[in-house]
């Protein structure tokens, strides 16, 4: 049977700048290597996290082309190209197949979330542009629009490309029915959670993991986490699993969580500039200290 194309452990790389708002290549190159070095499977880059809605198509071609220099086919690289505007979607596509990214990562056009008609011409459309594999990402909380289930069954049918999903709803059914109705269309079809703390429930639902901003932080647990349950070392996974779940307090500790993300990297060791772009309330020296409590 055909394998899926991801499967395990994905980091959505947080966008690493300097002070000023331009792009810190070097502490972002730094980064990639300790996901490689920590053994991650792959790095989004411009998903949530990575403020894919806040940079150019300019910008984020020339962070690809950097990160696919600096991880050199060592894991996957996969490419948001999240818009309101199809033809930036497109263009980022393009690149994307261009430069050799793995594949592209799409949330459906938001404020106005389509309705379940307009979504599948969407993607049908959207695949025109380049040969690449693209995984859904959905989001409803900030989308307007959930991609059910029945409705992506129904664009795995049209758009072949299309082979995986990160699911980003709290809930356990939703995965566990997105595996159950698009495999039967799509056997390889991967599913990945946007929750850290669901990889448990996604695996014993049928899913492959998850795509999570906490890898960002502490890879090397979700690495060994990941590693223990395909070994069948229950014991281990779920302790892993345990320190996920108390780790997930760090999402609350900043007006806007990505900031928080930053602030954990900082902690652990890799000095990075916590900025997020504005309109934003920045991380405090106060809740700095507030993660690098949580972190003990």
């Amino acid at each position: 049977m055909e394998k899926p194309l991801l499967d395990g452990i994905y980091c959505p790389s947080i966008t690493i700048t300097k002070e000023d708002g331009t792009f810190d290549f070097d502490a972002w190159g730094a980064h990639f290597e300790h996901l490689i070095q920590a053994g991650i499977n792959g790095v989004l880059l411009f998903g949530s996290i990575g403020e894919f809605y806040a940079y150019s198509v300019e910008e984020k071609i020339e962070a690809l082309s950097h990160a696919i220099s600096v991880i050199d086919g060592r894991m996957d690289v996969l490419f948001g190209i999240g818009s309101t505007n199809i033809e930036e979607s497109k263009a980022l596509m393009k690149a994307a197949k261009e430069q050799g990214a793995t594949a592209v990562v799409s949330i459906p056009p938001y404020y106005f979330g389509p309705s379940p008609k307009t979504c599948v011409k969407y993607y049908k459309e959207l695949a025109k542009a380049a040969d690449i594999p693209i995984v859904l990402y959905n989001f409803p909380l900030r989308t307007g629009m959930d991609l059910s289930p029945e409705l992506v069954r129904d664009i795995v049918k049209e758009v072949p490309s299309v082979v995986g999903i990160k699911d980003t709803v709290d809930c356990a059914s939703h995965t566990r029915l997105m595996v159950k109705v698009v495999r039967e269309v799509a056997p390889a079809f991967s599913v990945l959670s946007g929750f850290d703390e669901y990889y448990m429930t996604n695996r014993i639902s049928g899913g492959n993991g998850i795509l999570s901003g906490l890898t960002n932080v502490e890879p090397e647990l979700f690495a060994k986490m990941n590693a223990a349950y395909v070994e069948g070392d229950m014991d281990s996974a779920v302790a892993s699993a345990k320190r996920i779940s108390h780790l997930m307090s760090i999402y609350g500790i900043s007006d806007l969580f990505i900031s928080a993300i930053k602030g954990g990297v900082t902690c652990k060791g890799l000095e990075i500039s916590t900025r997020i772009n504005e309109p934003a309330q920045q991380l405090s020296s106060v809740e700095l200290d507030q993660i690098r409590e949580l972190l003990k």
